[in-house]
């Protein structure tokens, strides 16, 4: 074993207390991911020329925030929780931070749920402020991966989401076992590879809102891939035919996504 194995031995996931209230590196990451979010969404509108004011983007990041985390959490009570029942009868504490007394996060959030959440949000947004829905979203696709990146950077510090067991020398040792890093494979594939492919691609998108069908597609494929590593939701297992949870609602925002793109691609055509 070597320091990179035991990694969490050696790791709190505490960075600091202030008042009485423990910071979680967590936290730390999920703020950063926001602000590099919207940093890199006014970089392209800057370099693109693309029309937004900051005001507007500043107005539209809260918007999608507030409609994020609604859909992350409602998502996660109701499809991993095991609890939803009594979540939905005891409302309250669905965002509870406190525990017997002691502040401990919010924890658990369902990315799908997020998507949902993001979604009605930003067409909300959209109809309110009558902008170009999907620009908007073509600049959302570029913003969101590095951003991405920072949340999934925050899993693997909070010691969450753990990969499946694992003979690899880089493997992390969790209770005695060794287990993939499957938050950090997410990280890079999810997070620092779609932003990659997508910021060389934005220049040859033949239509507004293939880069957010293009990520949908891309997040979805990298995601059941990884999926294949990362231990099954606590309570769920693996659901139909050795597909987890998380597989099965990929393949389903996949197969979304791909009828999005040529639904707006055949509208192109017919204008044309």
């Amino acid at each position: 074993m070597n320091y990179w194995n035991e990694i969490y031995a050696h790791f709190d996931p505490v960075a600091f207390s202030a008042f009485g209230i423990n910071v979680h590196w967590y936290g730390i990451m999920y703020v950063l991911a926001l602000l590099t979010a919207l940093f890199v969404a006014k970089y392209f509108v800057r370099k693109d020329g693309l029309g937004f004011s900051d005001k507007m983007l500043d107005r539209y990041f809260i918007w999608v925030e507030v409609g994020v985390i609604l859909g992350a959490r409602l998502g996660y009570i109701a499809i991993y929780s095991g609890e939803a029942a009594w979540y939905f009868s005891h409302p309250w504490q669905i965002f509870n931070p406190f525990h017997n007394g002691e502040f401990v996060g919010i924890r658990g959030m369902s990315y799908h749920g997020a998507v949902v959440g993001f979604v009605i949000a930003t067409v909300w947004f959209c109809k309110k402020f009558k902008t170009d829905m999907w620009v908007l979203l073509d600049l959302v696709a570029l913003s969101v991966p590095l951003g991405y990146f920072f949340g999934r950077v925050g899993n693997f510090l909070n010691q969450e989401l753990f990969g499946r067991e694992t003979s690899e020398p880089w493997g992390i040792l969790v209770g005695g076992t060794l287990r993939h890093p499957s938050q950090l494979y997410e990280a890079v594939l999810e997070g620092l590879v779609i932003f990659v492919i997508l910021f060389f691609y934005r220049k040859r998108k033949k239509f507004n809102g293939e880069l957010i069908c293009l990520y949908a597609m891309l997040y979805t494929a990298f995601r059941f891939f990884v999926e294949f590593f990362r231990q099954p939701d606590d309570g769920l297992g693996f659901i139909f035919l050795n597909l987890s949870m998380g597989q099965i609602l990929s393949l389903v925002m996949f197969l979304i996504a791909v009828f999005l793109k040529q639904s707006l691609k055949k509208k192109l055509i017919c204008r044309n």
